[in-house]
């Protein structure tokens, strides 16, 4: 992994700690990250999928175009959201197919054991807005049992004693219709929108302006 000249040695550091983790026996390794970039916005997944360890980055295969599609309409592309905003996930690693089908939901202490690392980017950051990408990130930080409850505006919480904004977002794979339907569709774009008008992410597109 090459790391930029401009992340700070912390977190540098953190990120050398977290590809060495081998905590879980069951989650199937490389551990993904996103680059070191000090950040005001955070996004958070769910876990990495079987394809992302050919690219070895966050939603590098099929639902990352359909996740990049949407914040391309606010302002920033691929590039220049990797480049601004600090790409995290609940669980690091893929954690392997069902055998009905479709990817492993990470067990709870999966999820405890990787905790660590997402508690310690969030002291090391102190982002202002929590990008959350699909149910499992969502429950992390909100109670809601359905996408129709959180999905389409900003809800603010406390980490360590400091406002943080979290915006809530549906996990954008291909088989899922929740986007692609009503109320889904419309609260997606609600949700946009409400992510295009804060001022963390604005100041993003400043400093792209600004390039």
């Amino acid at each position: 992994m090459t790391l930029p000249a401009y992340a700070p040695v912390d977190l540098v550091q953190h990120q050398q700690a977290l590809l060495q983790c081998t905590l879980c026996p069951l989650m199937i390794r490389p551990v993904i990250t996103g680059e070191p970039v000090v950040s005001p916005v955070m996004s958070i997944g769910q876990a990495p999928g079987i394809h992302e360890a050919k690219v070895m980055r966050p939603f590098g295969w099929t639902a990352g175009k359909t996740l990049f599609k949407w914040f391309e309409g606010i302002g920033l592309d691929e590039t220049a959201f990797r480049q601004r905003v600090y790409m995290a996930a609940v669980c690091r690693c893929f954690p392997g197919k069902q055998a009905q089908g479709g990817d492993r939901v990470p067990s709870t202490e999966e999820v405890a054991n990787c905790s660590r690392w997402l508690t310690a980017e969030i002291r090391l950051l102190r982002p202002q807005l929590l990008i959350l990408i699909g149910k499992l990130a969502i429950s992390q930080f909100l109670s809601a049992k359905k996408l129709d409850e959180v999905v389409g505006k900003c809800h603010r919480t406390v980490i360590d004693g400091r406002e943080v904004d979290l915006l809530p977002l549906p996990h954008p794979s291909g088989l899922s219709t929740w986007f692609r339907t009503e109320p889904g569709k419309t609260l997606l774009q609600d949700a946009l929108q409400a992510l295009a008008a804060h001022p963390a992410w604005l100041g993003l597109l400043d400093a792209e302006s600004r390039e």
